[in-house]
């Protein structure tokens, strides 16, 4: 964070500063970043003493003080020696510490924002946009999906005065989530990836997921740039939105970034990358996933934007191997290949994910599928999974195990589809499906281990990528 004295932060938080017994003044100069754990907090960082639905900030401040914490705020006081900012709502205080840092940071004149929103791979798209611009200046963007009204300040505040390029993931589970997060920061760049089914639960439907998306559209500037997929109609009706100029990416013809002739194998995606100028270049992605494509594509309209030249962000593109922990992670060993993708999961990563297994399938690999549930589909839920159940059974996957009762009606539906005898089996517990894999699993073998991250399948995905390292 910049530097800023403490009572700076008080103004910018409209917070009443208490310095008690701690030694400083209100012109003690505060320079670390805040965080609401206080076992992330390092030496002169400031802690958000947040209140939760299981824990409350407050009972850890002597923890934050006790790791270096120089600075905590707080909704009332605390018998703790550190000086304190009293707030009416700390994380609404923590929004407005971020917005004054941005503001002064912006007033310099030479820093970027890039906003990312999308129903699917928000974070694989912002780690490819953090790779394109860290080459090219310094570079903040969030750690793991640091996203909400909590993570998104938290990652702002991390700018400083030689900040160049700030890199933003916004999500969303209802109106006005997006709208709370631009409001902290205007984006020069704001990026919608697509429009599916993902969170379809809390949002009431697509077209609510289309009124929420669209606001990080509606919050740029008339200099401000709106990067659409042109193979999305919801996603492309917000072009409408964009008070500035709109850029697109995709496999459409007319597209301003558009991909062609992707091929996909073990060792990831080929593809060519097109400018509307007609320039082209050849990308080898290591990402594993056809649909890792239309990041990368959204990413390079990013870097096209910022005047990075194709030639570097092809480069840049072919430098990442792995698009985050826990998403299309490979694991395992040349006889056993683990895919561990359990981190998120909705109707449109579930089938992604599941074609990408069948196309990286030759005749000597067998095809198992590891799946758990599609977290906050609500009523969508039933009639999503028939959907993949119908989609597993087409695409001949070898063997389909079900884990968990969220997910008990897929592993139904797809023994429903009656080309089956026996392929399809389903436990209860991560445990049970472990120890049958573990006696299942051949040479030859390429394991999908995917749910959502509620589903903790990921650790299952870890535990066999350990057993065949």
């Amino acid at each position: 964070m910049i530097e800023l004295t403490l009572a700076d932060i008080a103004l910018a938080i409209d917070g009443e500063l208490y310095l008690g017994d701690s030694g400083a003044t209100e012109n003690t100069v505060i320079s670390g970043v805040a965080d609401t754990d206080s076992r992330l907090i390092t030496p002169g960082d400031i802690f958000i003493a947040k209140p939760g639905e299981e824990t409350d900030g407050h009972l850890f401040v002597a923890a934050a003080r006790q790791n270096g914490a120089s600075l905590a705020i707080v909704e009332h006081i605390v018998d703790v020696s550190i000086p304190q900012i009293v707030v009416s709502n700390a994380v609404v205080a923590l929004g407005a510490l971020a917005r004054e840092v941005v503001a002064r940071v912006r007033s310099l004149g030479k820093l970027k924002v890039v906003a990312i929103t999308g129903s699917n791979g928000k974070t694989t798209t912002k780690n490819l946009v953090a790779a394109l611009c860290s080459g090219k200046g310094q570079t903040v963007f969030p750690r793991a999906s640091f996203n909400n009204e909590v993570g998104a300040p938290i990652t702002m505040l991390q700018v400083r005065e030689d900040t160049e390029f700030l890199i933003l993931e916004m999500g969303a589970s209802g109106p006005g989530n997006i709208k709370l997060l631009t409001d902290m920061v205007q984006p020069d760049i704001s990026v919608v990836l697509m429009i599916g089914l993902a969170h379809a639960g809390e949002f009431g439907g697509v077209e609510t997921t289309v009124v929420a998306k669209r606001e990080i559209v509606e919050a740029l500037g008339p200099q401000g740039v709106a990067i659409l997929n042109a193979d999305d109609h919801r996603v492309m009706s917000m072009a409408s939105a964009a008070p500035g100029a709109v850029r697109t990416f995709g496999y459409a013809a007319d597209a301003t970034v558009r991909v062609e002739n992707v091929t996909s194998s073990m060792q990831g995606t080929q593809f060519d990358l097109c400018l509307s100028s007609g320039e082209r270049t050849h990308v080898a992605f290591s990402v594993l996933g056809e649909h890792h494509v239309m990041n990368a594509a959204a990413a390079a309209a990013v870097g096209v934007e910022l005047g990075f030249s194709l030639d570097y962000i092809a480069t840049s593109l072919e430098s990442v191997t792995q698009a985050e922990r826990w998403r299309m992670q490979v694991l395992g060993n040349d006889d056993v290949v683990i895919i561990n993708d359990a981190y998120n999961a909705s109707p449109d990563s579930m089938a992604a994910a599941i074609k990408t297994l069948r196309q990286i399938a030759t005749d000597d690999n067998r095809t198992i599928a590891v799946l758990g549930e599609m977290a906050e589909l609500g009523e969508f839920s039933g009639e999503e999974q028939d959907k993949l159940a119908l989609l597993i059974v087409r695409l001949g996957i070898d063997q389909l195990i079900v884990v968990g009762d969220g997910a008990r009606r897929l592993h139904i539906s797809a023994i429903n589809e009656g080309s089956w005898d026996g392929e399809s089996k389903f436990f209860s517990t991560p445990d049970e499906a472990y120890d049958y894999l573990s006696s299942l699993l051949r040479a030859g073998d390429i394991v999908l281990v995917k749910s959502s991250n509620s589903a903790k399948l990921r650790f299952l995905g870890d535990r066999l990528g350990e057993a065949y390292a």
